[in-house]
């Protein structure tokens, strides 16, 4: 294989390569080009460790003279570190030639054997220390712009919201802004302990407390569907469990449905509480009705509104994908009743004709 400049891997170089890789006696080989073509110049064997030898490394190279050298690993062996040396000092043609000829130097020798590579402009980039910094470098996250690092802090609290498990009423324990995991009340959890008992029409709201970051509970009813949108606050962000027997599906069956509310005009501070603490919340309600004994069941999703009194029964079948087997669906998948959640498309009426 040749590079843009045409310089190719000698036969010595890939041989003395070979011998290298199998025997395991060889730290580091150092290779120029010379007459156009790459060869061997030095080898060294180890004599200690990795950081050890590397310090040794600039007694074999020149303060002017580019040059490259490939490093075996210590762990593993068989893995390759490949150094591009190329002093600042060095004429103008050579740094030219070493810097369009080092991708030939790899690929031709297999790729797949180096594993990191470094670009030095002096000895002193070559040390254990450097060698150091430059691994923390390479295993350091990439800069983030200040958006960046705020929607990475967001996907972080999301993530330890809802990878927390339920502990009980009094074990939950939270900073905001560090992944929010509430504490129980007991009332708000011995009412989601009637709701799993029940086989009613059963409607749980809870608030938090952002003082002390607690689940309260603000109410629990046994209600009808067609009133549930007046009985979530419609000022205030909510979680509601609304325990409901439907008989959209064949066969009918009782779902506990998660509902989040958020409405709009509620302050900033609380939504963003609120909103971090989702998944968790409901993640504590599937822990609490299993540790009961409870054989009622949590919807698979999440129903969300900023306007409770849009919550219907037609709503939640929507939101839920709800279809009974044995009701009329539309070409939408959805019962013909429900209605439709996009519009249709209207074809646009082409120019007139000319005359």
């Amino acid at each position: 294989m040749s590079a843009p400049t045409g310089i190719q891997v000698s036969p010595e170089l890939a041989s003395a390569f070979s011998d290298a890789v199998d025997s395991r006696n060889t730290r580091f080989l150092k290779i120029s080009i010379e007459n156009e073509t790459l060869v061997p110049s030095h080898t060294v064997a180890p004599s200690g460790t990795l950081e050890q030898d590397l310090d040794r490394l600039a007694d074999i190279l020149e303060d002017n003279v580019p040059a490259y050298i490939l490093v075996r690993l210590d762990d593993p062996p068989t893995e390759w570190l490949a150094i591009y040396y190329v002093p600042d000092t060095a004429k103008v043609r050579d740094k030219m030639l070493y810097a369009a000829t080092r991708n030939t130097l790899t690929k031709s020798l297999g790729s797949t054997h180096f594993t990191d590579n470094i670009f030095a402009t002096s000895k002193d980039d070559l040390g254990a220390e450097a060698y150091a910094k430059h691994k923390r470098h390479v295993a350091a996250p990439p800069p983030m712009s200040a958006r960046e690092k705020e929607m990475e802090e967001v996907k972080a609290a999301e993530r330890e919201a809802g990878g927390r498990s339920y502990e009980g009423s009094r074990a939950r324990q939270n900073h905001v802004g560090q992944g929010v995991g509430l504490k129980w009340s007991d009332e708000a959890q011995k009412a989601i302990e009637d709701m799993g008992a029940s086989e009613d029409s059963r409607l749980v709201v809870l608030s938090i407390d952002p003082a002390t970051e607690t689940l309260l509970l603000s109410s629990a009813q046994e209600i009808d569907i067609s009133n549930l949108g007046s009985s979530i606050p419609a000022a205030d962000p909510s979680y509601a469990f609304f325990a409901w027997p439907q008989s959209i599906t064949s066969p009918p069956r009782r779902e506990i449905v998660p509902i989040y509310s958020c409405p709009s005009a509620s302050p900033v501070r609380h939504r963003m509480l609120y909103s971090s603490a989702a998944l968790s919340v409901v993640r504590n309600v599937k822990d609490i009705l299993s540790s009961s004994g409870s054989t009622s069941t949590v919807a698979s999703r999440k129903v969300e509104t900023s306007d409770p009194s849009e919550l219907d029964e037609k709503y939640l079948a929507a939101e839920l994908g709800l279809v009974g087997s044995d009701a009329s669906t539309s070409a939408t998948g959805l019962p013909n009743d429900l209605p439709d959640s996009k519009p249709k498309f209207a074809r646009p009426k082409g120019p007139g004709r000319k005359r």
